[in-house]
């Protein structure tokens, strides 16, 4: 798939699917099924028209990308957002995106989907359009709620990573680079990879879940993950993603690596000493095995 800033797109007829997709859920694949082209935008436009009330993304916009790809889209073409392009019209928008350099011939969008100034332009507005046809995709609904974005977050902030993963259509993930930590896992007998969360990203909740993570050599490994602050030690280091690959034994430290999360084991607490502490942990090691071994 390629992926193309607006400016430099190449003029060609374009099945068009235009949305925000954040987390590219189950909502956003029944909008995008069908087209060869995905218009999105970066950064998400709320952070420019109302800076400070962003949403924190489920999706970095290269991890966005890989799930278009794997929907058998084209081209994902972004959309460099900025106050100059929000003051755009909906008319404009239209105009000189998606007739003028897409050559859109048909366009699908979401029914609460708006665009344009003041997010004046509706999917009505697409639909009285006679240069292309328009396809409007209603809100998709399991277990009788709405799939969001917005639902989905509040679901990853309050650890219920299971279910959110239902209405992703695949488990959450988080992608970064292993940092250095306090080494004090390796004490325990439980040497953890430490992420830290990336800023404006949606992080799942405080807690311990099973998980799976995969190097940069591209293999899997159950793990045994906690989020959070440690709150038995003093360590001072902030929150952190702390994962305890199972079966492995190497050196993570600057390298790449993907936690793609199963489902909440139990919430984070403080242990009355090291020994409780540890005695728990191999508790989770072996819950986490068990969740993975019955995920695959």
């Amino acid at each position: 798939m390629r992926i193309t800033l607006l400016p430099d797109v190449a003029a060609r007829p374009r099945r068009v699917a235009v949305g925000t997709f954040d987390g590219v859920h189950l909502g956003h694949r029944e909008v995008i099924a069908g087209a060869d082209t995905v218009l999105t935008f970066d950064p998400h436009p709320v952070s420019v028209v109302a800076p400070g009330s962003e949403p924190r993304l489920l999706t970095t916009l290269e991890r966005k990308a890989e799930l278009v790809g794997g929907l058998g889209v084209q081209e994902l073409v972004v959309i460099p957002f900025d106050r100059e392009f929000s003051a755009r019209s909906a008319q404009e928008f239209l105009d000189d995106v998606l007739v003028g350099r897409l050559g859109a011939t048909h366009v699908s969008v979401g029914e609460n989907f708006h665009f344009g100034h003041r997010a004046q332009g509706s999917p009505e507005l697409l639909r009285a359009d006679g240069r292309f046809e328009t396809r409007v995709v209603p809100l998709l609904e399991v277990d009788g709620e709405v799939v969001s974005s917005s639902h989905i977050r509040g679901l990853v902030l309050g650890g219920a990573l299971e279910y959110a993963g239902r209405l992703l259509g695949e488990p959450f993930v988080v992608d970064g680079p292993v940092t250095h930590g306090d080494r004090r896992g390796r004490t325990l007998g439980f040497p953890t990879a430490n992420l830290v969360p990336r800023e404006g990203a949606c992080t799942p909740g405080h807690g311990v879940y099973a998980c799976r993570a995969r190097t940069a050599d591209g293999a899997w490994h159950v793990a045994a993950v906690n989020v959070g602050v440690r709150p038995t030690f003093d360590s001072g280091l902030g929150e952190l993603i702390e994962a305890f690959l199972l079966d492995f034994d190497g050196d993570l430290y600057d390298t790449d690596l993907r936690v793609q999360f199963l489902t909440r084991l139990r919430g984070e607490r403080r242990f009355e000493d090291v020994d409780a502490l540890v005695e728990q942990m191999g508790r989770d090691v072996e819950e986490a095995r068990a969740v993975a071994a019955a995920a695959s």
